[in-house]
């Protein structure tokens, strides 16, 4: 019985960590040793679909009116919480990407927004309480997503236009999914950077489309 569930305790571990794994899998991750990674369901000219397992991040939220407010104050708390400020006193490594959840609302209203950090493979199991309370750790269930992508610095003008472009040509394809909301995900650091990459996620529900739409 130990040794059975040693066994799965093992083949958690192992399933948790393919999935949060060497960023050289991914040819656009390449500023930290471990990125997300997911399984390509489909492509077309403008969009893919993406499958991503479940895993955790730790995260915080805050109330403003557009992701220029929060970016700072959000980042600083995350990064205090991987660099310490945790009840175990531990250091995390950084990943990849930087995910933020975006309300789409009107730019006169406050609304929550929330940025997170993923959690690195070995951490993913039994991540550290935060000491801070406005940080939380959460984990996001398994999911599909149309992911579009660009090559420009993550701001509300970027990712009003790319988020607009996507649900654009999912709105043409007939394809459903979860509005109110989307996911801008940032690969790069802050430092100039020739090329970025940065992308926008609608969760898909129901069967994704990849059909074309040009």
């Amino acid at each position: 019985m130990i040794c059975l569930a040693g066994l799965v305790g093992l083949l958690l571990v192992l399933t948790t960590e393919a999935r949060v794994g060497d960023s050289s899998q991914l040819d656009f991750c390449n500023e930290t040793e471990q990125c997300l990674l997911f399984d390509l369901i489909c492509k077309n000219s403008i969009y893919e679909v993406r499958h991503y397992d479940s895993v955790k991040w730790v995260s915080t939220n805050y109330t403003t009116f557009s992701m220029e407010f929060m970016m700072v104050p959000s980042f600083w708390r995350l990064y205090k919480y991987i660099t310490g400020e945790n009840e175990a006193g531990q250091k995390i490594p950084m990943t990849a990407p930087v995910l933020m959840r975006m309300p789409e609302k009107s730019i006169f209203k406050r609304d929550v927004f929330t940025m997170s950090f993923l959690l690195p493979a070995e951490y993913q199991m039994d991540p550290p309480k935060p000491t801070n309370d406005d940080v939380y750790i959460q984990e996001m269930p398994a999911m599909n997503v149309y992911v579009i992508s660009h090559e420009d610095f993550m701001s509300t003008l970027s990712d009003n236009r790319c988020s607009k472009k996507l649900s654009t040509a999912l709105d043409s394809a007939s394809a459903q999914y979860r509005k109110g909301f989307h996911y801008a995900a940032g690969y790069d650091s802050p430092k100039p950077k020739k090329k970025r990459h940065t992308e926008v996620w609608y969760i898909v529900e129901g069967d994704p489309v990849c059909s074309s739409s040009e």
